[in-house]
């Protein structure tokens, strides 16, 4: 393979970055969006809330149906709609005057996203096989990245120019969108194979660049007949369950745990901050170690920093806090950027967009735990016990994580063969 060659995948890996940070505005901009459309609309906190589970259940559950479009007639014309999703989704937040109408919005622009979300993190797969972990980790570090640094911005706006500030940030982003799906598209060999069926045989031996050319790849419904396929599953509802318990309720763990206002106001950054850092420093080194052991000891690493933070709160060193925080944040990120490569690896990339938009479904019921599920176990055991207990959780992930074989591949009749 060529440098140009070698540049231009990059270059898509670049365009699949910006389209992940502008369908990550949807997530991470809520906390600072919900209270100026709480004013502007009169809604209480609980219909607030339900804004924000109704983007989760769409931006997860329309990616099986986009990953398997993808895999069979490529990404440019998803990439398309979902730039256009996303824009309508912004346009109609700003511009209605009912909560019912806000739903109906964000759950509009939650589609939009997790198209853009399983196109963006699955093109890595399809393009890479060495240096795969930099590249994916690159992409998945943008879906939070790029939001926080418009978030000073927006923030500053939102209150007094309501309307202007989202037709712009819908604008923006379903114009990337649109540009991205102009531009991003698929090897020849492994889109032209998936129209086979689920017996096909991709392309997937890597040459000395790591351009993907030949292997066997199969279907979700295949895929979720073998033991791995649930392991996988079961560790995401895990590790997105305590993540989101984590990132939700790190300001009112600080206050509750006795640690002062400061160290509340900078507990959200530093987990923020830590979650893109570990994406990215984590996963290139799955590059050069498994990716099933590099995952399976970042979240035991993950487990103890969270363990060892609420210990150090109990202790009052606010310092150690925020460190250890930042930490169990570092580490259990790295997961989102491994898990689609080893799902490429273990079921063939010609079908990964789909294979992983159907484990990635286990955000549905993390969502819960962390939301609900977690605030009965505060009231039930406390804020030190419950943390505890995800702590323990996480632990249990990085072992099941561990128990995976390296570089296995799933056969289409459903056995595990060496590549």
């Amino acid at each position: 393979m060529d440098n140009s060659t070698s540049r231009s995948r990059w270059l898509l890996i670049g365009l699949a970055a910006t389209v992940m940070g502008a369908a990550g505005t949807y997530q991470f901009i809520w906390s600072s969006l919900s209270g100026a459309v709480g004013a502007r609309i009169a809604a209480s906190d609980t219909a607030l809330g339900t804004v924000f589970t109704l983007y989760i259940i769409a931006q997860t559950l329309v990616q099986l149906p986009a990953g398997h479009i993808r895999d069979r007639f490529g990404p440019q014309k998803l990439l398309i709609a979902s730039g256009i999703l996303m824009f309508v989704g912004y346009a109609g937040t700003a511009v209605v005057s009912s909560i019912f109408s806000i739903y109906l919005s964000y759950i509009v622009g939650g589609v939009g996203a997790g198209i853009a979300y399983t196109v963006a993190v699955n093109t890595s797969v399809k393009w890479f096989d060495k240096r795969r972990g930099l590249a994916t980790g690159i992409v998945t570090m943008a879906y939070g990245g790029i939001s926080v640094l418009l978030i000073p911005l927006f923030r500053e706006y939102i209150d007094t120019r309501f309307t202007a500030t989202l037709l712009v940030l819908g604008g923006t982003v379903g114009i990337l969108g649109i540009l991205a799906g102009l531009v991003i598209r698929d090897p020849d060999d492994l889109t032209t194979s998936t129209e086979r069926g689920d017996s096909s045989v991709s392309k997937k031996n890597a040459d000395q660049n790591g351009l993907i050319e030949e292997s066997p790849s199969v279907g979700w419904r295949t895929a979720a007949r073998t033991w791995q396929f649930w392991l996988f599953y079961g560790v995401l509802v895990i590790v997105n369950g305590v993540g989101l318990m984590l990132i939700g309720q790190s300001v009112q763990l600080t206050i509750e745990l006795g640690l002062s206002a400061a160290v509340a106001t900078s507990v959200a950054s530093v987990v923020a901050l830590a979650d893109g850092a570990g994406i990215l420093i984590i996963s290139s080194l799955s590059d050069t170690f498994s990716g099933e052991r590099t995952a399976g000891v970042s979240l035991l690493l993950c487990s103890v920093s969270l363990a060892g933070a609420i210990a150090a709160a109990n202790q009052h060193h606010p310092l150690l806090f925020l460190l250890l925080t930042g930490g169990a944040a570092f580490f259990r990120s790295p997961v989102f950027s491994i898990f689609p490569n080893l799902v490429g690896s273990y079921y063939g990339e010609a079908r990964s967009s789909e294979n992983y938009a159907l484990i990635y479904t286990a955000k549905v019921p993390g969502g819960v735990f962390g939301g609900t599920v977690a605030s009965v176990l505060v009231s039930l055991l406390g804020w030190s016990m419950s943390f505890y207990l995800g702590a323990g959780l996480i632990a249990v992930a990085g072992l099941l994580t561990c128990s995976l074989t390296p570089t296995t591949v799933i056969s289409n009749e459903g056995a595990t063969t060496d590549p």
